[in-house]
């Protein structure tokens, strides 16, 4: 597993061909940081039950439209919280106070790193379920679902296992964390996330200001 090169580059803005100089630099540091790194996942399966004009994850609500829309006909969703834990904060922390392009450079791959992660539980997911179709992962912050969700989801799944917690604000720590859900059902679904570009919350989403990433 490694971060995804030209993902980490279009988190950085960078369109087209980066210049070799930028390249070079995030190909040593994501040799770096495969060797200093190793994310950590976890997974919960729950059931769906619908009762009335409410979803329930086990016994935990998911209000809004933008669950009802991920999850319709799945029977069951997956909690996925997935991390790179405290020493890549502490890293970019480092980093970040006598090299602040580099620094940049690191954030973008640990953004991509993260990503590739929960990609890899996915497979795990999918392979657990090789009769069900998995729907496209969702985080509380997409669409109306909340972000005061995440306390729960953080409960049900038992994130202090993989060292995560939630800040009062709902974010995450450590800081490159993603919490998702994924429904499995019994045949494709139509509903597919479109970006944040799409999302209701794109200009004041925390995830972004907090330069952390969700799972969109």
């Amino acid at each position: 597993m490694r971060p995804d090169i030209d993902e980490a580059l279009r988190y950085l803005g960078v369109r087209g061909d980066a210049p070799a100089s930028l390249r070079a630099q995030a190909e040593a540091l994501a040799q770096e940081l495969t060797a200093r790194v190793t994310p950590r996942f976890i997974w919960r399966p729950l059931p769906l039950r619908r009762t009335g004009d409410a979803l329930l994850l086990g016994s935990m609500p998911l209000p809004g439209q933008s669950a009802a829309r991920m999850l319709a006909d799945c029977q069951q969703a997956v909690i996925l919280l997935c991390t790179l834990g405290a020493e890549f904060d502490l890293w970019l922390r480092r980093l970040q106070a006598r090299d602040l392009s580099a620094a940049a450079v690191l954030d973008a791959l640990g953004s991509a790193y993260v990503e590739a992660a929960c990609d890899a539980a996915e497979v795990e997911i999918g392979s657990r379920y090789p009769t069900m179709y998995l729907t496209d992962r969702f985080s509380p912050g997409y669409g109306d679902l909340p972000l005061p969700l995440q306390p729960a989801l953080h409960a049900a799944a038992e994130a202090r296992r993989i060292g995560l917690t939630c800040t009062d604000t709902h974010l995450m720590l450590p800081q490159k964390s993603v919490s998702a859900l994924i429904g499995l059902a019994d045949k494709p679904q139509a509903a597919r996330i479109r970006g944040c570009a799409h999302c209701r919350i794109s200009k004041t989403c925390p995830y972004r200001k907090a330069g952390t990433t969700c799972a969109f």
